[in-house]
């Protein structure tokens, strides 16, 4: 009997080695799946945290998780006295960041989800947290980079474009507002270019990115990787060693070197129809000046939610003069307004639901939305208010 109890218990503690190896290869699976296969990817590489946005097939666009992972891990690196530099790049070759994943929050404030709540603060978060970074911080922006993917990269103090870079603030179009700061580094830019760009989401692409002051350095795609690699390579690098490796590249890089901006010739027209207080006046101006470009310019924004442009151009108005905290404080207060508005979950339907790219906007006109609508998008929440 004794050798029989003897044997299922030999047994059983063979089972349960068997299934502890087993929960442990499991394990090993999982935590190499999420390291592998996460939606973004956060690794040390020699002397620099890394960031890898992972969501290729998505364009990288950011959700929630992705945020949740990315802000505490920059704070781990801003403290770690081994990490000297934090890059943050895209997946894929198609997309740096293309922004928020705006369907996504369409769907769940649809759903009455807290969700939209969450996003907005922990994502303008984040943005601040870029801008304090006490570690040189640079974004690779190659390829596309519009909306939450400019906030990811924009704050920091380095930003790389390529030939390849697309850069754009398109959110009047789907009933939404340049936020993650964009009311902070938008009216900063030369002149009025700015409130252009916001106004109308004109799309700046390669070495304009550089030109118009979004870039800080321009370097040819192909050099890319050897740029990245030559960071890595650096042995307790200081800022001034950092700022030196962009600087070479970014010296002999040859793409579109000879080209003026693109928009050069038009600042004049841009700085003068754009100067007003009013988006009514502005397009007066428009009409006024009767050029192609200014036509073409109506005929854009003609287009976009009355509600956005104006709520837009109050935003970039303000926050000339405002901290980025107190920008993103007023952003996350539009946010929320936005939210229970009518455009931004037209806007979706139209832009990336049905794709009809024909909204209906509510108000449809300008002279519709009132002083009054505009104001309700920018009071405070009270103790709901974005807090630092």
């Amino acid at each position: 009997g004794q050798s029989f109890f003897f044997s299922v218990w030999r047994l059983m503690a063979r089972f349960n080695a068997f299934k502890r190896t087993n929960i442990i290869l499991q394990h090993l699976r999982m935590s190499k799946h999420t390291d592998i296969e996460g939606d973004v990817l956060l690794e040390r590489k020699c002397c620099a945290g890394v960031i890898t946005l992972n969501r290729p097939k998505f364009l990288n666009a950011l959700h929630l998780n992705m945020i949740r992972q990315i802000y505490p891990q920059l704070k781990r690196w801003e403290q770690d006295p081994e990490t000297f530099l934090i890059i943050i790049k895209g997946a894929g070759g198609k997309a740096f960041c293309t922004g928020g994943d705006v369907r996504a929050i369409s769907e769940a404030k649809m759903a009455k989800q807290k969700m939209p709540q969450d996003f907005f603060r922990e994502e303008y978060m984040l943005n601040s947290a870029i801008d304090s970074c006490q570690k040189p911080y640079v974004a690779l922006i190659h390829r596309i980079t519009m909306g939450g993917g400019v906030g990811l990269s924009v704050h920091g103090q380095f930003r790389v474009a390529t030939e390849k870079t697309l850069f754009a603030m398109p959110e009047t179009a789907i009933g939404l507002f340049p936020d993650v700061g964009g009311g902070y580094f938008l009216p900063r830019l030369q002149g009025k270019l700015g409130y252009f760009l916001a106004l109308t989401g004109f799309r700046l692409k390669g070495r304009d990115v550089y030109r118009a002051g979004i870039a800080t350095h321009f370097v040819d795609s192909e050099e890319l990787s050897m740029l990245e690699e030559d960071l890595l390579a650096l042995k307790s690098p200081s800022k001034e060693n950092i700022a030196d490796v962009l600087e070479t590249y970014h010296t002999e890089s040859k793409i579109d070197k000879d080209k003026s901006f693109i928009l050069e010739e038009h600042m004049d027209k841009i700085n003068s129809c754009f100067s007003a207080n009013t988006m009514e006046q502005i397009i007066e101006n428009l009409q006024q000046d009767g050029s192609s470009f200014a036509l073409e310019q109506l005929k854009v924004i003609n287009k976009m939610s009355p509600t956005s442009l104006k709520i837009t151009l109050r935003q970039l108005m303000e926050g000339s003069s405002k901290t980025l905290q107190e920008v993103l404080t007023m952003e996350y207060r539009l946010s929320q307004a936005c939210m229970g508005d009518h455009d931004f979950h037209e806007g979706i339907r139209a832009v990336l639901i049905d794709k009809d790219q024909s909204p209906k906007w509510k108000p449809a006109d300008l002279k519709e939305v009132t002083d009054e609508d505009v104001n309700n998008h920018f009071k405070s929440l009270g103790s709901s208010d974005l807090k630092f």
